[in-house]
């Protein structure tokens, strides 16, 4: 597949990252020389620097014969003119835009063939909002993903010592939590992944990835660390997009303070949120923390435009004595040296993005795609289609499926029943396999495996 990157940016320059060792025809435009020849000189890739939205450019890049046109410049403008121009011009198949401002998504009907060909749309601000929403209605979860309109999550989760089922044996989950259905997908230890079997045993600090019914979620975290109070008080530091967007997403269900710096940004976040407090202030500032009783705070979620600001801000309210700090990355060096230590939950954009956007790069019906640990492993939704002579998977038990080294099936779901229990499981054709791969280098045999031949056609 040729694919078309506008942006080498951290979002494009993460997503060709991602890409660039799975056999893709990976090309990367961006005005930037220097950034290119960066990108050059660590992936396998081509590069053309030039705007990206203007078709001479485009043209050299090989726009005409990409399969897929991914734009992610940091300007929407340039982003959707290069979307029409692809379609106009050279009849691009699949055209996936990065649209930020919420201006251009008001109207239903403006992103069409008829107006702006725009397939897929990513907005990262909302991305990252509902990544920050789901950890703060799930106190203690490292990592809460969905599948499948939200009836499985996968949920990462970092084992305490002396909770139920540290020290056991995985196959004896089901006597310490006897009505839950949920799954072990994987484990890292130290860093490295642990391929999950009965015989494994949980050790405490072990990341652990578990699939499970939505409703189970809260039975299987209580039995692998301290079950953690719901929490009520929230402190967003930064007022921006994604500051704004949080603040109006959880305010109906959390008391919301905001802090944020420019003075007239405060007066427009007075008028469109409606019960969160507006504090006009640096979120550095301890005088500002500790007049605001930032020790009652169940969680601090730093998300300003500045990593530096983010960091030191989250430090500080932890030492204040905030139970739990998230705090929004843009560098990716940065992610793995901030996390686990003082700053409970390091959110990178680029991470989230990229996962948006490979759900639409995988080959097959994939409906649902998460980067995990910083790109090292993924999660997949895809269904299965055909029957037991054009399918690899159909008609066959989970445990007899060829699946490659490292790779596992989680949870099958059907209609709206959930299977976790997947000893003699036949897969059926529509099914949604949930899948847990921590090799990435055998992406391409699971998307082999389930595609169907020819004669379902």
């Amino acid at each position: 597949m040729k694919i078309l990157i506008l942006g080498g940016g951290k979002v494009g320059g993460t997503l060709a990252e991602h890409l660039a060792n799975e056999a893709f025809d990976i090309t990367v435009v961006d005005s930037d020389a220097g950034r290119l020849r960066e990108l050059r000189d660590r992936l396998d890739i081509q590069t053309v620097a030039g705007w990206a939205s203007h078709p001479d450019v485009l043209r050299s890049a090989g726009a005409e014969d990409a399969d897929m046109l991914i734009a992610v410049t940091g300007s929407d403008e340039v982003n959707m003119v290069a979307c029409q121009v692809c379609y106009s011009t050279f009849r691009t198949h699949t055209k996936i835009a990065r649209v930020r401002s919420g201006a251009y998504q008001r109207s239903n009907s403006f992103f069409s063939k008829e107006h702006l060909p725009v397939d897929v749309l990513i907005n990262p601000e909302q991305v990252v909002t509902e990544q920050i929403r789901q950890l703060l209605e799930n106190p203690g979860a490292l990592q809460v993903l969905d599948f499948a309109e939200g009836k499985v999550k996968l949920v990462a989760v970092r084992a305490w010592s002396g909770s139920p089922l540290v020290g056991k044996e995985l196959r004896r989950v089901r006597e310490q939590l006897p009505n839950v259905s949920t799954r072990v997908a994987a484990i890292f230890r130290r860093g490295r992944p642990i391929p999950p079997s009965g015989g494994t045993v949980i050790e405490a600090e072990d990341e652990v990835f578990f699939i499970a019914a939505a409703g189970h979620i809260n039975a299987v975290m209580a039995g692998l660390r301290d079950v953690e109070r719901a929490f009520k008080r929230i402190t967003i530091a930064g007022g921006g997009q994604i500051g704004e967007r949080l603040a109006l997403a959880i305010e109906p269900y959390f008391s919301v303070k905001l802090v944020e710096l420019d003075a007239g940004r405060c007066a427009q976040l007075g008028e469109s949120l409606h019960r969160t407090v507006v504090l006009q202030g640096n979120a550095t500032d301890r005088e500002l923390l500790v007049e605001e009783n930032i020790e009652q705070c169940d969680a601090f979620c730093a998300v300003t435009n500045d990593d530096e600001v983010n960091i030191m801000s989250s430090l500080m309210a932890k030492r204040l004595g905030v139970r739990r700090v998230m705090t929004l990355i843009g560098k990716p060096a940065y992610v793995d040296l901030v996390q686990g230590g003082d700053i409970d939950i390091a959110i990178s954009p680029q991470q989230a993005t990229t996962s948006s956007l490979l759900t639409h790069v995988r080959r097959g019906d994939v409906a649902r795609v998460h980067s995990l640990r910083r790109g090292a492993a993924e999660a997949m939704e895809t269904v299965a289609h055909g029957d037991e002579k054009s399918s690899r998977v159909v008609g066959r038990r989970v445990k007899e499926i060829g699946l490659p080294p490292g790779t596992s099936i989680g949870a099958l779901v059907r209609g709206d029943d959930v299977i976790v229990s997947l000893g003699t499981e036949v897969v059926r054709s529509e099914d949604h396999v949930i899948l847990f791969l921590t090799d990435k280098k055998h992406i391409a045999k699971v998307e082999r495996l389930f595609q169907v031949g020819l004669t379902f056609f």
